[in-house]
């Protein structure tokens, strides 16, 4: 079968990878977690940036982060059946603000029968 060149296929065959990426993490039961994100149209992504400024202008300054080389991401990502890996995404819902605790008085539940 021949190799589709670049220019006919959307996802060409010849990877090249990003090189070293910071992936933002999470902090797990065994050390860090790699977040998971979702597209626009809601396939799951892993997200790596190629500088740590975009990743704080994206996610915000006190986003934890490690390097990863974008093989060792997809390949860390696929056994949870991520395929897709995004590097340097454009677009994201901002952070949410902090909300403050509810008073213990404010909070209540009644609940009422209806026949």
């Amino acid at each position: 079968m021949p190799e589709l060149l670049c220019g006919d296929d959307p996802e060409p065959s010849d990877r090249s990878p990003a090189g070293p990426l910071f992936v933002p993490v999470r902090p797990g039961p065994a050390g860090c977690v790699a977040l998971l994100f979702r597209t626009p149209l809601g396939e799951r992504t892993a997200v790596g940036f190629t500088s740590a400024r975009g990743l704080a202008a994206t996610l915000g300054p006190d986003q934890a982060w490690i390097r990863l080389a974008e093989p060792a991401l997809r390949a860390l990502a696929a056994p949870l059946g991520v395929t897709t890996v995004t590097v340097d995404p454009q677009l994201s819902a901002p952070a949410p603000a902090p909300v403050a605790p509810l008073p213990p008085a404010a909070v209540s539940l009644r609940i009422v029968r209806t026949a």
